[in-house]
């Protein structure tokens, strides 16, 4: 059993193949938490679809903030902050196998949750405290130092990594703590730079994330557009309303069934070997 924290700002269809992928390729019950942060396009659409999941009992919770409810910080920091302050009060906390943290994106593969449990096992049987953070290699993992072997897969262990696909303990909100929304007000991006600051810390100067040599998940930005790049790149306040809304990007992910789309980013090894 294991908790999801999805982040989400725009981009209905890709968020749509993003929580299908979880529904088809998930081995192991789960619960999701939806935070959809500030939509401005299709707002209609994003609540028709988050309410026919609640109908259905396929989310556990969905949550749609403002620029104001998020104290004007990057959203998804504070986002972050929400959802583990709230895992912090649940009392069965500390039975999840791992929380994992995906961007809306991410389009995960066959038995992904598998393969963490797998490799969260192994660190803990091996009592590899330092190793907070497990996602997939390259990720955005640098630095790497060391090389695990266990159940016929490969980890590399270093530093850094892109938190659009993190899994992690779930005592992490104790353990590495939570981000300063001061220093993100204004901010569209720098959640995982402060997050790696943190995570530093907290394995006491060594190591903390480890990639293994599994597609985890498709990195999908390159079809849906990328809010955070466009708003960083985006000056004009007005501008930047107009920019995320990516109304070509929608229509055309709109045109595919969830099993065509998989098989589209499959076939694209530029996507597959991305990220």
């Amino acid at each position: 059993m294991y908790k999801v924290f999805l982040t989400v700002r725009n981009r209905l269809e890709i968020t749509k193949m993003c929580i299908e992928s979880l529904k088809k390729h998930s081995s192991m019950p789960y619960d999701l938490y939806v935070y959809d942060n500030a939509s401005n396009y299709m707002v209609k659409d994003h609540f028709k679809y988050f309410g026919d999941l609640y109908e259905k009992g396929e989310v556990a919770q969905v949550t749609f903030t403002t620029p104001k409810s998020t104290f004007n910080a990057f959203s998804k920091a504070s986002a972050c902050n929400f959802f583990g302050k709230q895992h912090e009060e649940d009392p069965n906390k500390d039975n999840y196998d791992f929380l994992l943290f995906i961007d809306n994106d991410i389009i995960l593969t066959p038995e992904f949750d598998k393969k963490l449990k797998v490799s969260w096992h192994y660190i803990k049987k091996n009592k590899l405290d330092h190793i907070k953070v497990i996602g997939q290699i390259p990720g955005g993992i640098k630095n790497r130092e060391q090389t695990l072997k266990f159940a016929g897969m490969m980890g590399r262990v270093g530093r850094l990594g892109g938190s659009g696909l993190w899994s992690v303990r779930p005592n992490f909100f104790t353990d590495v703590g939570y981000l300063n929304l001061k220093a993100l007000v204004g901010q569209d991006k720098k959640h995982d730079q402060m997050y790696w600051v943190l995570l530093g810390k907290a394995a006491g100067g060594k190591p903390y994330i480890m990639g293994i040599n599994q597609k985890l998940g498709i990195h999908c930005g390159k079809i849906a557009g990328s809010v955070c790049n466009r708003l960083t790149r985006t000056r004009d306040k007005n501008e930047k309303i107009e920019a995320i809304k990516f109304k070509e990007k929608e229509e055309k992910i709109a045109k595919y069934k969830f099993d065509e789309f998989y098989k589209m980013i499959l076939d694209d090894r530029s996507l597959v070997k991305d990220w």
